[in-house]
Order: structure tokens, then sequence, then C-alpha cells
């Protein structure tokens, strides 16, 4: 099958590569023409323009925008919006606002355009993993392009299945699904961010309270010099905290127990703070998901261990490198 993927990416140019490997076509475009060059040796059609995109791709069309949300991906649909025609489709996978979603599926429908909005889980690891896709949008449009999502999702994989799914069916078993109309995908997206703060926040506290076990304010008989490296490792091994996220921590820790090259600053990509806003629109209590999101905040003044750990696995699933502490 043939896609054309507008930005490329940490995530966007692997997703590129697994589409390729699965033996489908990318026809693709960024503003900075060294991916698109790249790409281009390992099989896709590199295009310098959006509009030499959209003439490679034969009709009935699909575009994967993966851009940072806000501006650059508004311009980008909407030029795009332009060069098609009825009956193709605009995808957004980055992580745009839900809201923004169903302003645009309304405006895209009157030029009989199909909009999806796909919230990707999967980071840099994507690529030999398969990515999470949560999907949201027009269903006819989505059903034609099961072949591309069965490519980027993981699979079955060796997870044991769910008790009591029999007779479910579906396609969440195999990693990706569809959530429902224009803003369901990116808003399942939103959540799932914001559960991950939450996550990430319990084990970046609990890191730093088995750091602090040994400190001078403790009583001599009551302090504990613990190799935290160790101890995560042990955790990965039958514990009922066993994740992806523990498994980046210790990756981290193994490497330097210190987490020197971090400094603590940590960002907020937007999601937590929208899933807190959606908690406040319901008057739902997210107590832990709010917390974690002014931690991050509170970060950027005062960093404690449990912020370098916090740094750590985000560089780790999805390559962000915080700001360096200052020398």
């Amino acid at each position: 099958m043939q896609l054309g993927v507008v930005g490329l990416g940490r995530m966007g140019a692997n997703i590129v590569r697994r589409l390729i490997r699965a033996g489908h076509s990318c026809v693709v475009h960024d503003a900075n023409p060294g991916p698109g060059q790249a790409l281009a040796a390992e099989g896709a059609i590199d295009t310098a323009s959006l509009a030499a995109l959209v003439q490679a791709l034969t009709p009935p069309r699909a575009v994967w925008v993966m851009l940072p949300a806000g501006a650059v991906t508004e311009g980008a649909i909407a030029e795009l919006a332009a060069l098609l025609a009825p009956g193709d489709t605009i995808i957004d996978g980055g992580n745009t606002f839900w809201k923004d979603d169903i302003r645009r599926a309304e405006v895209l429908a009157k030029q009989q355009l199909s909009y999806l909005d796909i919230g990707t889980s999967g980071g840099v690891w994507g690529l030999e993993r398969g990515y999470c896709l949560m999907i949201g949008g027009d269903q006819a449009a989505a059903a034609r392009l099961d072949p591309i999502f069965q490519a980027l999702a993981p699979g079955r994989g060796d997870i044991p299945e769910t008790r009591h799914r029999d007779g479910r069916g579906g396609t969440a078993e195999q990693g990706y699904l569809h959530c429902g109309p224009s803003g369901a995908g990116h808003y399942v997206k939103m959540i799932h961010n914001g559960i991950e703060y939450g996550m990430m926040q319990a084990f970046a506290e609990g890191f730093d309270i088995l750091k602090n076990a040994g400190s001078a304010r403790l009583a001599e008989g009551q302090r504990f010099d613990l190799d935290l490296a160790d101890i995560a490792e042990v955790w990965r091994r039958g514990s009922v905290v066993t994740s992806w996220l523990l498994d980046l921590t210790a990756e981290a820790l193994a490497e330097d127990g210190a987490l020197a090259d971090f400094s603590g600053h940590v960002d907020d990509s937007g999601e937590g703070r929208w899933t807190v806003e959606a908690a406040i629109e319901q008057a739902t209590p997210a107590e832990v998901l709010t917390s974690a999101l002014y931690t991050r905040f509170r970060s950027r003044q005062d960093h404690t261990f449990a912020e370098k750990v916090l740094s750590a696995m985000r560089k780790g699933f999805g390559g962000h490198q915080e700001p360096k502490k200052p020398a």
C-alpha cells in the first residue's frame, strides 16, 4: 500500500522505515532535505515539496503528517487540503489537542476529505517494537488503511492473552484500535500520556527515597547504602511493578548510578496539561496526574534525584534530551 509521510523526525522517519520493511511504498517530505535523502536510499520516494508529494501519490491518497503540534501542523494540513482531491485522507499522527481534530475534520469534510487523528506511542523504539496506535475519525478511511496500521502496530507478540476477552474480536490485541469519531484517537493518547506522567513520577519518587536511605539525617543504625541499579534489576524480574518504564530506569542506572548526565530539569509536552484540563472540565478527580504535572513545573526551579530519574526515562523512550545543568 502507498502512504505519504510529512515530517521525518525521530518517529516519522522510523514509521517510514517500518512500513518499507513490511513491503509498503512511502512518498516522503521534510523541510530539512537530509532525512528524506537518507530514506530515499532505503527505498522511499523523496520529494521537495508538499505539491510534489501529492503528485507522486496515486488516488485515493493518504498523507500522514508527523510534525509538532501547533502552527506547523496546522499549516501543513491546510496546504495539503488545498492540494488533495475528494476521497483523499489526511492523518495527524502527532500529539495534537483533540478539540483541534474535531474542528479540522468538520472543515475537511466540506472538501470531501477524510481526516484521521492517530495517537502514536512507541517513541524511538517503535521501529523495532512497533507503535501502539489510537485512531479517531472516519471509520471507512481507517478501514481502507488497515494494512498500514497492521504493519506499524506491534502485533500480538509474546504478551499473554487477557482473560475473559473471548469473542470480543477487533484489533486491540494487535496494538491498534479505532477509538471513535474525530478527536477520540488523540483524546485516548492524551490520557495515556497523563497516566505516563503519574507512573514515571511514582518510580522517580521511589528511587529518590531509596537513594536517600543512607542520609545523615537518619539514625546511624537505620541507614542503608542501597545499590539502585541492582534494585531496579531485581524488580524487573517478576515484581508487580515490572514495566517498560522500569526497564528504561534500570538501564540508565546501570550505566551511571548517579545519573550525572541529567540535570533534573523535566519538560512537559502538553498532553499532561490537557489531561488535567479534561479532568477539570468533567469535575473528575485526578490528584496523582495533576501532582505529577506540577512536579515537572517545579523541576525547572529546583532539581532532585527524582527528576534525574524522570529525565532518564524520557530519554530512554522518546529520545528527549533535557537541558544540561550549567557548568
